[in-house]
């Protein structure tokens, strides 16, 4: 007897081996049909099967419908090769390359002629819904290497073959075939393409084969898939809500910043983008002053050897910006922390002196690749939060929980309250022994519970050198920005000879933390501008009071208003131009400016202001004193 436990405790016998569709079927028919896969064995050694694979002995099987996050997986993939499939079917000179999941749907890479339309895109996307109204079954089949590469040779898929051929020649390959196509791939897939119900092709770009420059550009098309049709709509309102709030355009719009042909992925920051940035770096300042940090400043520019000691030469060399000064070879630093480690070994530190904070807004320079740049988002020159924390081992929890409390305040006054949590532990390829790295991974943990807050486990994604917290935001319309970090490095300050004196008088190398709250201040920026919609909190914003006149009677009155508001510290300008109340209040409404205050003959006479807040909303008349009073409590309570 075969005996197969389910999720919920309960056993299923059978006299024989059965496919995982047999043991839906047992369960009932209900399930039967929501099958898409199935999950067989536990812990680690779990993996996704397709409902044909057959059990012939005794395991653990949970069935996978749609509800489960790993059936939206599947039904991805299987979209990505249904998306080749009709592609094949409207395009048969069309070479097929690869396909896999992505965040929030996949894309699949295609050599052709020449470059898709959209109208080829809509005419794919039909192709794709009849195919999967045919519900042809999904069949899985193996073949030695050698095989599988003349069978795609045999049916001109080059690229297929070449894919297949860097396989060991003593291994099988697994094919999956779906009506008239057949693609290679490990699966799972679903069981028929009449599972496939709810998707949408996105957009073509450009893909070098293999990633390489050298080699021929393929066409990538994307697409997204989704268990029902309410979250595909969901999905897609989603996107259209990302549009409007897209940052370069408000960017454009408000006159914040621009990126410039000349300086790519640097960006040019315009007064009213730099008041923005000034208002953030400030605040942060602020946040290392009275948090036991002291600022620092290391220099831009250090020399080859350093990056070399670090491991940083051998690993991140093609993304450094290097140059040549008098035979010595030279980087512009990537990062913050071996800076920090030479400021820290610049005179004796005892054990009285840690743990020791340092901050710097420190501007590093990547050279990343001109198809990844977007916006203020993704740039090659970028300033940091950059905070370094020298301290022992037992010191470690103590700070990492100061550490969480500081930055959900941080974030809550940036308007960021829904935070995800993610502990990354020990990789298979580590330094250090493994009771540091208990106590490592002890202390993060428990700087997590202390605050209150649930995590997720992320095994083996630790960095070689230590565990780490990643801090995820989860901004308006429901996207994810992983953003702050508190890393344990048990390495970078060995190599490069940081010490201590110990209390039992001898040298030690300190624990070095490695954190960043807002990380870069430029993806930051861009972050909150789409959070807000280009409407930032008043605290924030780049003009947060405009004092417009309806004729040129109050002119004078205007000026005293904006010069009194100018001494409390208020960013106020005056629009005395020639021009209806009218197109004052809307110009300035569409540049989201907080508050807007009209001043005629009534209000001048009175020593008040008729108020306006943004969003259309008519606060009425109320005197001076009154609006400061309720504008600083706007700005201090960071609303």
């Amino acid at each position: 007897m075969i005996s197969i436990q389910l999720p919920d405790g309960s056993k299923r016998e059978f006299p024989q081996p059965v496919t995982v569709a047999d043991v839906a079927a047992s369960i009932g028919t209900g399930l039967a049909k929501a099958a898409l896969a199935g999950r067989v064995g536990s812990g680690d050694d779990a993996k996704l099967v397709d409902t044909s694979y057959l059990i012939d002995r005794d395991m653990p099987l949970a069935i996978v419908t749609e509800k489960d996050p790993d059936g939206l997986e599947v039904i991805r993939h299987s979209t990505a090769h249904l998306l080749a499939y009709a592609v094949k079917e409207l395009f048969p000179e069309a070479q097929v390359t690869i396909g896999p999941v992505i965040e929030n749907g996949f894309y699949y890479d295609f050599s052709y002629k020449r470059p898709f339309t959209p109208e080829d895109l809509a005419a794919i996307e039909a192709k794709m819904t009849e195919l999967a109204k045919k519900d042809e079954k999904v069949t899985r089949s193996v073949l030695p290497r050698d095989e599988a590469v003349s069978y795609f040779k045999g049916i001109g898929e080059a690229y297929k073959a070449e894919i297949i051929a860097s396989i060991p020649a003593n291994e099988d390959v697994s094919l999956y075939a779906e009506g008239g196509f057949t693609d290679l791939c490990r699966g799972p897939h679903v069981p028929s393409t009449g599972k496939l119900k709810h998707f949408k092709l996105m957009k073509v770009a450009g893909a070098y084969w293999r990633g390489d420059h050298r080699n021929e550009q393929l066409q990538r098309i994307y697409g997204t898939a989704w268990a029902t049709k309410d979250d595909l709509q969901a999905y897609l309102r989603m996107l259209e809500e990302a549009e409007k709030r897209d940052h370069r355009k408000i960017g454009k719009d408000l006159d914040l910043f621009h990126i410039d042909e000349h300086a790519p992925g640097v960006v040019f920051w315009h007064p009213k983008g730099w008041t923005v940035w000034q208002e953030v770096e400030q605040y942060m300042r602020r946040v290392y002053r009275d948090n036991g940090y002291q600022e620092v400043k290391g220099p831009q520019l250090l020399d080859k050897s350093l990056w070399e000691a670090t491991g940083h030469w051998d690993k991140y060399r093609d993304n450094m910006f290097t140059t040549e000064s008098e035979k010595r070879d030279y980087a512009l630093k990537p990062m913050n922390c071996p800076g920090h480690i030479l400021i820290f070994k610049h005179g004796i530190k005892s054990y009285r002196d840690l743990p020791l904070r340092f901050g710097e807004f420190g501007q590093c320079h990547r050279n990343e690749p001109t198809g990844g740049l977007h916006g203020i988002m993704r740039v090659r020159g970028f300033t940091q939060d950059d905070g370094h924390i020298f301290c022992t081992e037992d010191q470690i929890l103590a700070e990492c929980v100061a550490y969480t409390a500081l930055l959900q305040k941080v974030y809550k006054d940036f308007g960021f309250t829904d935070i995800i949590y993610k502990v990354a532990t020990r990789p298979e390829a580590r330094i250090g022994s493994d009771e540091v790295w208990d106590k490592a991974e002890f202390a993060l943990m428990e700087s997590l519970r202390a605050s209150g807050v649930e995590f997720i486990i992320a095994p083996g994604d630790g960095a070689f050198y230590g565990p780490k917290i990643e801090y995820t935001l989860k901004d308006a319309i429901g996207r994810q920005w992983q953003c702050g970090t508190m890393q344990v490095d048990f390495s970078m300050p060995g190599r490069l000879g940081a010490e201590y004196v110990a209390e039992d008088g001898e040298r030690h190398t300190p624990v070095m933390l490695h954190r960043a709250i807002v990380g870069s201040l430029e993806r930051f920026i861009g972050i909150l501008i789409e959070q807000h919609a280009g409407a930032l909190p008043v605290w924030l914003a780049p003009t947060q009071v405009v004092v417009a006149n309806i004729t040129d009677a109050q002119a004078d009155y205007v000026s005293e208003i904006v010069k009194t508001l100018q001494k409390q510290g208020v960013r106020v300008q005056a629009d005395l131009r020639n021009e209806k109340i009218t197109y004052k209040i809307r110009e300035h409404s569409l540049q989201k400016t907080p508050f807007i205050l009209v001043v005629g003959d009534k209000e001048k006479a009175n020593g008040a202001v008729a108020v306006r807040a943004r969003g259309n909303q008519d606060l009425g008349v109320m005197s001076l004193e009154d609006f400061a009073a309720k504008l600083s409590s706007t700005i201090a309570e960071k609303a």
